[in-house]
């Protein structure tokens, strides 16, 4: 048999179908080369990328929030170490029964935990923050992948409401939204860190690589405040609001010496640790952010005016006939008459007709420049976030009866801090200093408003609206001199003033013969029939000084005996403004 050839053309078809194959997977491998060269010698940053995206992480390491402590260190708002669990959603790996536990342990819904996980393109996700250290740890020994902690800080304030308008308080992550939390964000925030680590298959870290930078810790800040001073304040305010069942109330203690805030304190308050659901109502600082009608307060002014003008002395008479004014077809009433007074006795008995015509005896313009130096119309710039400047309209708009009105504190609006700071004048004979929350050594300049024989006769009348014939008997501190003004303002309703809303206020200096300490109250809307500043701010007042007097060590200047009250059946002085 013979064999049978093979067609030739099969055959060499064949050959050159292998030798392109094999030109393809050289080429293809040359390819493959080239890249690697190209991604692990050149240009190696890609893959070292996604690399390190799988076991490496950069982990932020937060500040220390710098403390918040009194003058005399004592701690108003410390940072405590808590722990916060996030998760990277690709790297959870999760069994039914863990979810379970990991929902109890957290006192959160399953489902919840899993829609905050369910977005794997997520690297970082929070499921629950700031919670205990050995709560935490349970968590971390359920061993989930993909699930960690991670240590941050949260503020706490051992002072509670009585701190709280003061320091104000914290955001979930830290940063400060009222109070000094706020004012004094860049000193007490810190800068935070992070470092480089590398973690395994279960998302747990195993190794530091490298810190990127150093946390820098908030500097620590010591306020003005007299802790001891701010509790027995707010105690006493406390107790007056409830007394009285006003809508709210303010006080504020400075020292007259150096401008220190001592303390400062609202009601309502409320409690910073507990910031869930806070009212607006009760956040807000009334006595620097609210104005309000100073009334008779004012009225010390108008005769230091008068008196620096050279029109009146402590001793000129006025006289203010039956108790009424007419200007302008309006009539301005005292709440009883009193014929001819002078100037010490219109302070005593608080005339707004006596007060009205030593106001219309001088040009517009003294007036107002007597007011504007106290501070009254600029902010008080004592480092409280949204203070108020208040209202002093220019003079050259004044009518005569707006400028009549001015004398007792109506047609201006002012700040209970504002108030305070402007009795300085009196008790720093003439001298005027600037306020500080911050405590702060060494002598502060003052400016000089007016003469230190005025202001010391002005201290004097003070002191008589304090004794027996004056509105403020109640304002009396056994062992201590003291000298202050009551205020009842009839508060604003719209275009025209309530005939039934007040505003009591009664702003006061001790010891008189050598003021060390000014206190300022003020409560807004008294209820229960009783209204007027001598009967409602002025015990306040006495308390509060007399405890702070005491606490600071301040020497008495009279007999423990000097409290002289009025006979149970003597009238009482009263006044509306």
């Amino acid at each position: 048999m013979s064999a049978i050839a093979m067609p030739v053309p099969a055959i060499a078809h064949s050959r050159i179908r292998a030798r392109f194959v094999l030109i393809l997977l050289l080429a293809g491998f040359g390819v493959l080369i080239l890249r690697a060269v190209y991604l692990q010698g050149l240009h190696n940053d890609f893959l070292r990328q996604k690399g390190e995206s799988r076991y490496g992480r950069v982990i932020d390491l937060p500040a220390t929030r710098g403390m918040i402590t009194d003058r005399n260190r004592e701690p108003l708002a410390i940072s405590t170490p808590v722990e916060s669990v996030w998760a990277s959603p690709a790297d959870v790996e999760i069994t039914p029964d863990k979810m379970k536990r990991l929902a109890q342990l957290l006192e959160m819904d399953g489902a919840e935990i899993a829609k905050k996980i369910a977005d794997t393109r997520r690297e970082f996700v929070y499921i629950k923050r700031h919670l205990p250290p050995e709560e935490a740890a349970k968590i971390l020994a359920l061993d989930v992948p993909g699930i960690s902690v991670q240590r941050e800080y949260r503020r706490y304030y051992p002072g509670g409401e009585f701190f709280a308008h003061l320091v104000g308080f914290t955001d979930i992550d830290d940063k400060g939204q009222e109070g000094l939390e706020l004012a004094l964000e860049e000193e007490l925030a810190g800068k935070p860190g992070s470092r480089r680590v590398i973690k395994d298959r279960l998302g747990h870290i195993v190794e530091d690589v490298e810190s990127i930078r150093t946390p820098l810790q908030g500097r620590d800040m010591a306020l003005s405040i007299d802790a001891r001073v701010q509790y027995l304040a707010y105690r006493e305010l406390k107790n007056a609001v409830a007394r009285h069942q006003a809508k709210a109330g303010g006080i504020v203690v400075l020292d007259a010496i150096t401008g220190d805030i001592l303390a400062l304190a609202n009601l309502p308050s409320y409690n910073p640790n507990n910031r869930g659901k806070l009212d607006p109502k009760r956040t807000r600082n009334r006595a620097v952010t609210d104005l309000f009608e100073p009334g008779s307060t004012l009225k010390p002014f108008t005769a230091a005016a008068a008196m620096e003008a050279g029109l009146f002395r402590a001793d000129s008479i006025i006289q203010t006939g039956n108790g009424e004014l007419t200007i302008s077809g309006a009539t301005i009433h005292d709440a009883h008459p009193s014929g001819a007074l002078t100037v010490a006795q219109v302070i005593q008995k608080s005339s707004n007709v006596g007060a009205a015509k030593m106001a219309l005896a001088l040009p517009a313009e003294k007036l107002w420049a007597m007011l504007n130096q106290v501070g009254f119309g600029t902010a008080p710039h004592a480092g409280f976030p949204g203070e108020g400047s208040g209202r002093l309209r220019p003079f050259a708009g004044w009518k005569p009866i707006e400028q009549a009105t001015m004398a007792y504190g109506h047609g201006i609006s002012v700040s209970l801090l504002q108030l305070a700071r402007a009795y300085m004048v009196f008790a720093s004979d003439g001298e005027i200093t600037p306020l500080t929350l911050l405590r702060r050594e060494g002598a502060v300049e003052s400016t000089r408003v007016m003469s230190a024989e005025t202001a010391q006769q002005i201290r004097k009348m003070l002191e008589l609206v304090v004794l027996p014939g004056g509105t403020a008997p109640r304002a009396q501190v056994a062992g201590y001199r003291v000298g202050g003004k009551t205020g009842t303002a009839h508060k604003l309703d719209g275009a025209s003033y309530a005939a039934d809303k007040y505003v009591s206020s009664f702003v006061g200096l001790a010891p008189a013969s050598a003021p060390r300490l000014i206190v300022a109250v003020m409560i807004d809307e008294p209820g229960g029939g009783q209204y007027y500043g001598g009967t409602v701010a002025a015990p306040v007042f006495s308390s509060v000084m007399a405890g702070a007097l005491r606490l600071l060590g301040v020497k008495p200047d009279a007999p423990l005996n000097n409290v002289v009250l009025p006979p149970p059946n003597a009238p009482e002085i009263r006044e509306e403004v």
